[in-house]
């Protein structure tokens, strides 16, 4: 219609001045299509898994985690999105010597192919070995196929990837182990192609404040230094952190001295903001290419478990010296600048506070309790929560699809979710053990418009739990 219309507005201003169509009405002038608001801005996670590699190319945002028995990817054209994006599983294998423990799969772009380099194992952890897979053609989403086993030792070995250093290409990984005898360290040797590693190995002793694993090697490239950054400790403790070695240009990798060791952390927890095990990380440029970022994982619980590990980005910098400056992990639900390039998305945050019935509010039914002694494990630090059968939060929103993030605790129990009135999806916000901004729940899309979403406290729980209770924390609108 935009089309034709002021064609028609032409031809009857045309009749009207030959006096030829004295009689017909003008045409009402067409209303302005609603202009979409674009927010600039996005909170963490980005994705509900661990160990994220992550990428921009081509107008959009990959990202790879840790599934356990696949290779899955998300994809999405701003940061801002990608939490709600859908998974494309990419990879299944059948092979029953390496389809379990699937681990930390990075990408790799050569030539007109990728790649993504993965760990897996039988069942038997000592049993970890590295694979790789390549792409069909030029698309990061695959189809992949099966290439090769690589970099195989006959031990232990987890989490490698590709370097280019002086214009050769290596493969970095982290082994032995986990009490598997030999020193928690990182290995290096050379490839050939990008599915070969060839000749020997070279260890490269790697401090980390504590005597566990090395692990998650990943290279970072600057005024002609590559630095290789990677993780120190048990992912399952809040000490979790990155470490750093480097080595100038034109010096050979394959000699373990060359590689300078940095000391002390360069990403740790940061109890202030609740973030802790930081961690298994890579790094990516901002759409323009001006910026440079970190994609790591971070839980919510200082508590020792692998579980709720999320995966989470920020913006570093870097120091006079020419060494990256990752700073302190910023806290989940931190309102954060998108990447410098990045369209933007049209996304809005409701906090559980902000009460009311119209839109982009939160109306409680029944009786909710609410309070600040969740701390940095909640959005702005409060929530609301009821135990009660029957009590319900209604938010009414504009957009295509909304998410629920708040506390899982020992003592919460099962809600129910709807959408416009529609059916209800029973989901349990119990945990063994308290976490904050988790993603519960996730809607389908939606036609464009306002919707209404309601939370019911079901007022069930499972055997597990000792109390009813649902928590109402941060709603994320898309």
């Amino acid at each position: 219609m935009r089309l034709v219309r002021p064609l028609l507005t032409a031809l009857f201003a045309t009749l009207l001045a030959t006096g030829t169509a004295a009689a017909a009405e003008p045409v009402p002038p067409e209303p302005a299509a609603p202009e979409t608001v674009m927010a600039q801005t996005f909170r963490n996670p980005v994705n509900a898994g661990a160990d994220p590699s992550l990428l921009y190319h081509n107008g959009r945002y990959y990202v790879a985690t840790t599934t356990g028995n696949r290779i899955g990817i998300w994809s999405s054209p701003s940061l801002a999105t990608l939490l709600v994006a859908p998974e494309t599983v990419v990879y299944r294998e059948s092979d029953p010597s390496r389809n379990t423990q699937m681990w930390a799969p990075a990408f790799r772009h050569v030539g007109n192919r990728w790649y993504v380099y993965y760990t897996a194992s039988d069942g038997v952890d000592a049993n970890h070995r590295m694979y790789v897979l390549e792409s069909a053609g030029d698309d990061p989403l695959g189809p992949y196929t099966f290439k090769a086993k690589i970099a195989d030792f006959g031990e232990y070995a987890i989490d490698g990837e590709p370097i280019t250093h002086n214009g050769q290409q290596y493969f970095v990984w982290a082994g032995p182990g986990r009490g598997m005898g030999g020193p928690a360290q990182l290995y290096i040797v050379r490839m050939s192609n990008p599915w070969t590693a060839t000749g020997a190995r070279v260890a490269i002793p790697a401090s980390g404040g504590c005597n566990e694993v090395r692990e998650g090697p990943t290279p970072l490239y600057r005024n002609g230094r590559t630095f290789l950054t990677y993780s120190s400790c048990d992912t399952g403790k809040p000490d979790y952190q990155l470490w750093m070695k480097s080595i100038a240009n034109g010096a050979d990798p394959m000699v373990a001295a060359n590689w300078v060791q940095h000391p002390g952390p360069i990403f740790s927890r940061n109890d202030a903001t609740g973030v802790w095990g930081p961690g298994h990380h890579s790094f990516f440029t901002s759409p323009d290419g001006t910026e440079d970022w970190i994609a790591y994982h971070g839980k919510n619980t200082s508590q020792y478990t692998y579980s709720f590990r999320t995966s989470r980005v920020q913006k570093i910098g870097w120091n006079a010296d020419g060494t990256p400056n990752l700073g302190r992990p910023l806290a989940a639900g931190a309102t954060q600048t998108l990447p410098s390039g990045d369209p933007g998305a049209a996304t809005s945050v409701i906090n559980d506070t902000d009460v009311g019935t119209g839109l982009n509010q939160v109306q409680y039914s029944g009786v909710w309790n609410s309070g600040s002694g969740c701390g940095v494990q909640c959005f702005w630090g409060n929530d609301h929560w009821s135990g009660a059968a029957g009590n319900t939060a209604t938010i009414r929103f504009s957009g295509t699809k909304v998410a629920l993030l708040s506390v899982r605790d020992v003592g919460n129990g099962i809600a129910a979710i709807s959408i416009d009135g529609g059916p209800e999806q029973r989901v349990d916000y119990y945990s063994s053990i308290r976490v904050g901004e988790q993603l519960n729940y996730v809607s389908p899309t939606l036609p464009a418009g306002e919707h209404t979403l309601r939370v019911r406290v079901t007022g069930e729980k499972n055997p597990a739990s000792t109390s009813t209770q649902v928590s109402i924390d941060r709603i994320e609108v898309y």
